[in-house]
């Protein structure tokens, strides 16, 4: 199996998405772990799915 790019990290606080490729954090921190939202980072990447994804996981956040 392949390493994966995108992955989930708990954090304080909650969870938020380490970028293997370039060493780094993507995206915000998150309170729930975003497994549909990384899922889509490592398979098809569409964008207007990744879009809606990235709205729901904020609005969770308010």
């Amino acid at each position: 199996m392949a390493r994966r790019r995108y992955v989930a990290r708990g954090v304080d606080g909650g969870y938020r998405i380490w970028d293997n490729r370039v060493c780094r954090w993507w995206g915000d921190l998150y309170e729930l772990c975003p497994e549909e939202l990384f899922n889509e980072l490592n398979g098809a990447r569409d964008c207007a799915k990744i879009t809606a994804l990235l709205r729901k996981y904020r609005a969770q956040k308010r």
